[in-house]
């Protein structure tokens, strides 16, 4: 168990890498042969950070990043894992590091590190500070920062403060041969390479702490020794820390006191034998869920098994940070397994760490919807000068919605790819404005698709905080046929969303095709789910009664409980319809604002287009709408 004191604020700090990792998305081909790459934060402290953030602990990092954009990248992503970001100095002078990857076989992953002169690499003494140590009640270092006489000061100065503070010292030996300058730049998936030197040194670290992590090549690097017993025996020779032993598909092995004569008789978790996909940031998963248990002052055997777990997730899907578990996940597969031996390949694990990793918490949305375009189209006629205006009427929605967002949270638009480009960017320019963006045909039944019924060809290029969504018209009692197909044509939005890793917002509309009673909205929900359907948000009609919003709650709460929630359309109702429907859904639990268009702006819009508003005129009168709106929902 890890010692540690009641006033401590952080559960443990990470020291060393920081870097983006550009990971090959074409699989089974040389790193020369890559076409495209998806990006994360990397490095292994950095991993362990969000990797112990995702399961519950308070983490932070201390490293050095850019006065770049990718610098920028690592502190962002952090604060949204929820890792404590104070120790991370910007370096005005260096780069960020990059490290680039492929997945040529499952045993092999070439890799190059590009750290010439980085950012995390200039770490030093300097960078430690005092009361942030103390505020912890672990830091973690790590030996690839050993091997930089800066970085080496800088790590043991934050041991020796942690140690007079009654804090633990964890040591994951994360060797690699060629950050020790011991193999050339192509060699960066080396991961042993015997050296004297490099072994004296990280002799000297051990006496200090308290918990050592490594694998067999890293406890022999650590050790000197030739063979796995004589390491063993070496490194608790000079330090009485719990040892683990990380052995890939075998799980671990916990040795908590003299080495046994059989290394087996240690502690171990239960295993987890899973299909390899790719092997980097295995160990930092690893060490994230071991930790867990550890600080904790769980048995070994549980933190075992949390860190087999994590483990098997990390190699079992592409990129590092990213496939970290969340607690959440974990308790999913430790109290139901998987079916699959490749997990990322189990819809029900991949739906939990979806919806437990989302980019923000969103607890309400009010947003102007301004995504229509055959009805704006309607307005215009056949006046080409006004069609023509229409982006620019949607850039003075956007103005309008800033107006009365005043940069707080919880406000949002609906923009579309046809007319609403120049608006897209104004939107995208405020910051903080979620953006949801239509891929259906308008007015379509059965749903098509607008421009291409290939969404992954579209959808590749939007930006990875805009949601996607898509409207259908959709009656539980349609023929059966048709609701196949509609069914159909939602799973492939469901299933382009979430390979590409956005968020998906469903739009049903039953009122126009049928008669709507208190059960008809859960009707069609329960089968959208009951496709495997979850998307992130639900846009859904006001419904008369308690009751019908009653059915929906339940619906959505047992069909997936780590929904968004619901929010309400306007279908061109008159504002005071639009407050009594906002009266009878706040009964319910699972709307959470409205997404409301021409009640908001059709009056400016006609008025504008036809030369009797001016700009300003046309946005005040949006802003007005809005705000009341905006109120009305607040305080009904």
């Amino acid at each position: 168990m890890a010692p540690g004191t009641t006033d401590k604020t952080l559960d443990v700090i990470t020291i060393g890498r920081a870097s983006v990792d550009l990971y090959g998305q074409q699989i089974g081909t040389r790193l020369e042969d890559v076409g495209s790459f998806a990006k994360s934060v990397g490095g292994c402290p950095t991993n362990i950070a969000v990797g112990t953030a995702r399961l519950g602990l308070k983490s932070a990092l201390i490293t050095r990043v850019g006065n770049e954009q990718m610098g920028r990248f690592i502190r962002e992503q952090l604060a949204r894992e929820g890792v404590e970001t104070a120790g991370i100095a910007t370096d005005p002078d260096r780069l960020t590091a990059l490290v680039l990857l492929a997945v040529e076989n499952d045993n092999s992953f070439p890799l190059i590190f590009y750290r010439d002169n980085c950012a995390d690499a200039a770490l030093d003494e300097g960078d430690i500070n005092e009361a942030f140590i103390r505020s912890a009640r672990a830091v973690l270092v790590t030996g690839t920062h050993f091997a930089k006489p800066n970085s080496d000061k800088a790590q043991r100065k934050a041991m020796r403060i942690a140690k007079a503070n009654g804090a633990s010292v964890v040591f994951d030996i994360d060797y690699r041969p060629n950050l020790w300058g011991l193999a050339g730049h192509d060699a960066g998936d080396s991961r042993y390479i015997a050296s004297d030197a490099v072994s004296a040194h990280l002799k000297t670290v051990l006496p200090e702490c308290d918990l050592i992590v490594g694998t067999e090549e890293e406890v022999l690097i650590a050790s000197g020794s030739d063979d796995l017993p004589s390491a063993l025996r070496t490194i608790r020779s000079l330090s009485s820390a719990v040892i683990v032993l990380k052995r890939g598909p075998m799980g671990c092995i916990v040795y908590d006191g003299a080495i046994p004569d059989d290394l087996e008789d240690g502690i171990v978790g239960k295993g987890f034998p899973i299909e390899v996909y790719n092997v980097l940031g295995a160990g930092d998963a690893f060490m994230s869920g071991f930790l867990r248990g550890w600080l904790r002052g769980e048995p070994h055997e549980t933190s075992a098994t949390w860190a087999n777990a994590c483990g098997a997730f990390a190699v079992s899907r592409l990129l590092c940070a990213p496939e970290i578990p969340t607690w959440d996940e974990l308790q999913f597969f430790l109290e139901n397994g998987s079916k699959e031996h490749a997990l990322r390949k189990d819809e029900a694990i991949n739906h939990v760490h979806w919806a437990t990793t989302r980019r923000r918490d969103i607890s309400k949305m009010m947003a102007l919807a301004i995504d229509h375009r055959s009805q704006l189209e309607d307005m215009a006629g056949d006046d080409a000068t006004k069609r023509a205006r229409i982006g620019d009427f949607k850039v003075l929605a956007v103005k309008a919605a800033a107006q009365v967002a005043k940069g707080r949270d919880g406000f949002g638009m609906l923009l579309d790819d046809k007319y609403g480009r120049d608006a897209l960017y104004a939107a995208s320019a405020l910051g903080n404005l979620w953006v949801a963006k239509p891929i259906e045909l308008p007015g379509s039944r059965p749903l098509r698709f607008e421009f291409s019924q290939d969404l992954g060809s579209r959808l590749v290029d939007w930006p990875v905080d805009h949601c996607i969504k898509v409207l259908c018209f959709f009656h539980p009692d349609d023929p059966q046929d048709l609701r196949d197909e509609q069914i159909s044509k939602l799973r492939s939005a469901f299933d382009a969303a979430r390979k590409i890793g956005r968020e998906l917002l469903v739009e049903i509309i039953a009122g126009k095709h049928g008669v709507v009673r208190d059960d008809t909205v859960a009707r069609a929900l329960s089968e959208i789910y009951d496709a495997g359907i979850k998307p992130d948000w639900w846009k859904l009609e006001t419904q008369p009664t308690r009751e019908a919003w009653a059915h929906i709650d339940s619906v959505i709460e047992t069909r997936d409980p780590y929904c968004r929630g619901v929010v309400l359309l306007g279908l061109d109702a008159p504002m005071s319809d639009l407050k009594a429907g906002f009266d009878v859904a706040k009964t319910s639990r699972t709307v959470k604002g409205f997404a409301v268009g021409r009640s908001i702006f059709g009056h400016a819009a006609r008025a504008w287009l036809d030369g009797a508003m001016d700009d300003a005129e046309a946005v005040a009168e949006m802003a007005r709408r809005f705000a009341w709106l905006v109120e009305i929902w607040e305080q009904s």
